[in-house]
């Protein structure tokens, strides 16, 4: 990207405008793994899915694979999975419980503190001259932790992810915080993987609420959700820094039918006492909480279930990129730990019928997403200098739409989540980062 062309993309952004080319470019794809994966904090797990000394799990933070793991002093460490050695990938298992780690290639061992313990016939091989205390597992350069999600940076000087995730913490607060105990992953992630390009899916979750009534119009049919058109868009779209957002959707209204999310009443008193009266406010109106975090973690906070029984349930998933067309989608269940355990079940259930890998929203939405990425890689549609107007529309609440002063959470608020605030942000801040050295240069 040139000079020029950087202009031009700046100033089709002003205009809610989308260079198509740029979905599914290879080389804004390079771009993307450089200066966007390699620079923000990127989420890796729950605290509650290593619950015990030697506890570990496998992920991938792009495309670099990591071991988080549970030391014996009660410690969370995450380390690149791979063999000092030569480099063989360490773990292979998803999770599971170590006293240590052996590399399956020439039988180096780590311990829980990621110090090389072992080495197979040690110095009749090596000598006296290799120091095992320089040939530990590689930590990530930043790992930290809000509200027992934890994230990892590979950015050593990366701002911290308390800064990182600024007014997100309220809504968090809200979702993560209201519960004695706090939240626990059920089970293991959801993965597999879709034709799809991660921003866009990312966006489905952040800034989408305007596609409910017609992908999934099914459920509309089947009287799971309401037939009014605009039942997704009432309540307020909410634009917070560095990409994030969230949409606080409710009712014609102004409110939820079921307060606080058709959560057991015995429970609103805690509710009550570990959130603000206006996080309270928030929370007891409304149905839905759907948003991301900048780049690839998004969440949805719903009700499911039949016969006007909803089970509330909270999942967090990740978009990681596998290259400019296809993603692997991780969904991790999440559930408050005071809840019931026939409410967990029932919730869970619930959960597996609408967002899980053959949910019938989930499989909804990867229709449409693999056809963005099919229609995003023909020659006229990247085609940036014959036809530069070759652009996609995110003008929803352009010149239409003022923000809302009267409520009650940070952010700048809409008071409609038919809108593409969201992500009209979202693509201004990848923008910035991708082309943060170009701006320097052509300055």
């Amino acid at each position: 990207m040139n000079a020029e062309e950087l202009k031009q993309v700046k100033e089709q952004l002003k205009e809610g405008h989308f260079p198509q080319w740029m979905v599914t470019d290879p080389d804004i794809y390079r771009m993307e793994q450089e200066k966007i994966f390699a620079k923000t904090w990127l989420f890796i797990g729950h605290e509650s899915e290593v619950k015990e000394p030697g506890d570990y799990v496998t992920r991938m933070m792009a495309e670099d694979p990591v071991l988080m793991m549970k030391n014996k002093q009660g410690e969370i460490n995450v380390f690149l999975n791979s063999c000092s050695h030569r480099g063989t990938r360490l773990c292979t298992e998803d999770y599971g419980n170590k006293k240590a780690h052996t590399c399956p290639y020439h039988g180096w061992t780590y311990s829980l503190d990621g110090d090389l313990i072992g080495v197979v016939a040690g110095n009749k091989v090596f000598g006296e001259k290799m120091d095992k205390g320089d040939w530990g597992l590689r930590p990530i350069p930043r790992v930290e932790s809000y509200q027992g999600m934890i994230f990892g940076n590979l950015d050593s000087e990366a701002e911290p992810l308390e800064d990182y995730l600024g007014n997100m913490k309220w809504y968090f607060d809200i979702m993560l915080g209201r519960s004695d105990g706090g939240m626990e992953v059920w089970g293991v992630p959801h993965r597999w993987v879709a034709k799809a390009n991660w921003k866009m899916t990312s966006e489905n979750f952040a800034a989408d609420p305007y596609h409910v009534q017609t992908t999934h119009r099914s459920a509309v049919e089947l009287e799971l959700t309401p037939k009014d058109p605009m039942y997704a868009s009432y309540g307020h779209q909410v634009v917070l820094d560095n990409g994030h957002g969230i949409n606080v959707i409710t009712s014609e209204t102004g409110r939820s039918r079921l307060k606080y999310q058709g959560m057991p009443e015995d429970m609103w008193p805690m509710f009550e006492r570990n959130l603000t009266e206006s996080q309270q406010e928030v929370f007891s109106r409304v149905t839905n909480f759907v948003g991301g975090v900048f780049p690839n973690l998004s969440f949805i906070s719903t009700q499911s279930g039949s016969e006007g029984n909803g089970h509330n349930h909270l999942n967090f998933r990740v978009w990681r990129p596998l290259g400019p067309d296809k993603i692997e989608i991780l969904v991790w269940f999440m559930i408050d730990k005071a809840l019931p355990y026939e409410f967990k079940e029932k919730s869970y259930r619930g959960f597996l019928n609408t967002f899980g890998a053959a949910g019938t929203l989930e499989q909804d939405d990867t229709e449409n997403w693999a056809r963005i990425v099919e229609a995003s890689q023909g020659k006229m549609a990247r085609d940036r200098n014959l036809n530069y107007n070759n652009v996609i529309n995110y003008l929803m609440g352009f010149d239409n739409l003022e923000p809302d002063e009267d409520f009650p959470g940070p952010g700048t608020a809409y008071p409609s989540c038919y809108t593409d605030h969201i992500a009209r942000s979202m693509h201004r801040y990848w923008l910035s980062l991708i082309t943060a050295d170009m701006e320097e240069e052509n300055a």
